[in-house]
Parts: C-alpha cells; sequence; structure tokens
C-alpha cells in the first residue's frame, strides 16, 4: 500500500484552450521556457531527452529561486504521448549528481480535460515509496512546493502567449 508521502496531484484551470495547453506541454522548448530548462531533442514515446535547468523565462521571482541550479543536468525518459489528452515522462527526483543511473524514478503525469473556463491540468508525480527513505521526505517536499510553482508558471506563460 503506498504512503501519504508516495504521491502530489496538482489541477489548475487554465484559461486557453486544450489544443493551446496541450503544445505548451508537449513541444519542448514551449515546456521549457515556463519550467525552466533546455531540452536536447523534441519529446517522443520511449526516449530520453537531456534537459538543463536554466530560469523561467515568465517570472522573473522565480527565475531568481532558479538561477543557483542553472546547467544542471537531468534526463527525461518520455512514457506515454497521448494528443490533447497525456503526457507523461519518468526523472530522478531531486536529482543528485553522484545518484547512479539505476537509482529509482517517479512518474510525473499531465493530463487534460475541458472546463468550463478553459482547461483542467492535472500534474501527478508518483512512486515516491521508491525513493530512499534517507532522502523521501525531502524530495516529496520540494516537488510538492514545485508543482505549486509550475502551476502557476504555465498559467503565466499561457496567459502571456495570449496578449
Amino acid at each position: 500500500m503506498a504512503s501519504e508521502l508516495d504521491r502530489i496531484e496538482k489541477r489548475v484551470v487554465l484559461r486557453a484552450s486544450r489544443e493551446r495547453v496541450w503544445r505548451a506541454l508537449s513541444r519542448a522548448e514551449e515546456f521549457g521556457a515556463w519550467f525552466g530548462m533546455r531540452v536536447d531533442g523534441e519529446f517522443e514515446p520511449h526516449s530520453t531527452v537531456r534537459g538543463r535547468m536554466v530560469p523561467t523565462q515568465v517570472d522573473a521571482e522565480v527565475a531568481a529561486q532558479q538561477k543557483p541550479f542553472e546547467g544542471m543536468s537531468f534526463d527525461l525518459f518520455i512514457e506515454r504521448i497521448e494528443p490533447m489528452r497525456l503526457f507523461s515522462f519518468r526523472w530522478h527526483p531531486g536529482a543528485d549528481p553522484d545518484m547512479g543511473a539505476d537509482a529509482p524514478t517517479t512518474l510525473v503525469t499531465f493530463e487534460l480535460a475541458d472546463a468550463e473556463e478553459g482547461t483542467l491540468l492535472t500534474v501527478t508525480e508518483s512512486g515516491f515509496d521508491q525513493i530512499p527513505i534517507e532522502r523521501r521526505a525531502q524530495v516529496f517536499r520540494d516537488n510538492e512546493g514545485g508543482w505549486e510553482i509550475q502551476t502557476r508558471l504555465i498559467a503565466k506563460y499561457l496567459a502571456r502567449a495570449q496578449e
């Protein structure tokens, strides 16, 4: 049975069409602009792309918080792409340069649904129970706060795109 520290879920209604939200998620360059990463390559199912942290382009305050991590690299294994509905990848949360490639990963899933005011985005990260106990609580806390920020960043990115 999964613990209460195994899964993070965030929901946000974005004032944009499903098609526009999908592009912001599924195009590596757009994803990186709001998330705060430069992606080497495009998102394709069952492939691995390298991401490098760069400050987000949509919020100066968050960009300043990301600045100390600039250049940190990590891999994203793209699991599923179901156009207009679901995008998911695996990564090593709280990436540590000393961590081996066989270290446990978590699954990040972005799901889209229609909403009266636009598009409902549900972001879920699961699998924290696989993270070594000495790191688990901190990684969970960091990512819980991180996804809260990321849902605000994508909303700001989409709002700017409509201006």
